[in-house]
């Protein structure tokens, strides 16, 4: 699966414990990363400041769902359960 342009869930829904640039104790569940743009494409999507966890990141249709708000649904889940 292709992340899908301007989604942005995983850049919201989970909490980041490592150090952001803009956030330098990662960031909480729910909360936008400070390097998401205006139409949620990653700032730092290809540099090598982008912290490990996201660029390992792959979409996936079981946590991306088939839509941008079902992917919010699904990570901000499992995001409490674990």
């Amino acid at each position: 699966m292709d992340c899908r342009l301007g989604c942005g869930a995983c850049c919201i829904a989970p909490s980041i414990s490592s150090p952001i640039p803009g956030m330098p104790n990662g960031k909480p569940a729910g909360v936008r990363c400070v390097q998401l743009n205006e139409e949620n494409l990653c700032k730092l999507f290809g540099k090598p400041e982008r912290p490990a966890v996201c660029h390992h990141f792959k979409a996936e249709p079981d946590i991306c769902g088939s839509t941008n708000q079902q992917a919010i649904t699904i990570i901000t889940e499992l995001e409490s359960i674990t």
